[in-house]
């Protein structure tokens, strides 16, 4: 745990999957085409919770849906990277934007397309549903499920090691 930690201590950028990880991973079809996703609002407490204390958030996904591009904007994300076919690229690409080393960044991921980027960075996490392969090459495996509060538990878990957690989770004095 403590090895955990120590990583976790570091993040400076936490960047997110969508299938699988900010959603449970189905795919909901309308007649007419349209793609359907549900999210979690308690994810989205936690992604707000930890940008407020100054850790840049990303999303990187396979996928492109306009769905996504509003419950990025909705929740404050500040990077945005659709029908991204090499995610170790686009990571590599935003640390040197930020001035961020790799063990400063974190990600999350699902899938084994998510393996290079997971193996790249510093905090590399995923979901119980994940393959076998996958959670093997994660430094963290989360108790919640995708779309089910997997997300919120990271947000924690890094604000836990910052020692942002207590000031964000305590009520407003009024």
């Amino acid at each position: 745990m403590n090895a955990l930690l120590a990583r976790a201590r570091a993040i400076r950028l936490a960047a997110f999957d969508v299938d699988g990880v900010l959603t449970d991973g189905r795919l909901y079809y309308t007649d007419t085409g349209e793609e359907l996703k549900a999210f979690s609002s308690v994810d989205g407490h936690g992604l707000k919770m930890l940008a407020d204390t100054g850790v840049h958030l990303a999303i990187i996904t396979g996928r492109s849906a306009r769905l996504v591009e509003h419950r990025a904007r909705n929740l404050g994300v500040e990077f945005l990277f659709q029908g991204v076919s090499d995610k170790a690229a686009v990571l590599e690409k935003l640390l040197g934007e930020l001035g961020l080393e790799a063990r400063e960044a974190a990600f999350m991921g699902d899938d084994v397309v998510d393996l290079p980027v997971l193996r790249r960075c510093g905090l590399a996490l995923t979901v119980p549903e994940a393959p076998a392969l996958v959670r093997h090459h994660a430094h963290y495996v989360t108790q919640s499920n995708g779309g089910r509060g997997a997300v919120r538990e990271v947000c924690e878990l890094i604000m836990l090691a910052q020692g942002t957690l207590d000031r964000k989770l305590a009520p407003e004095q009024s």
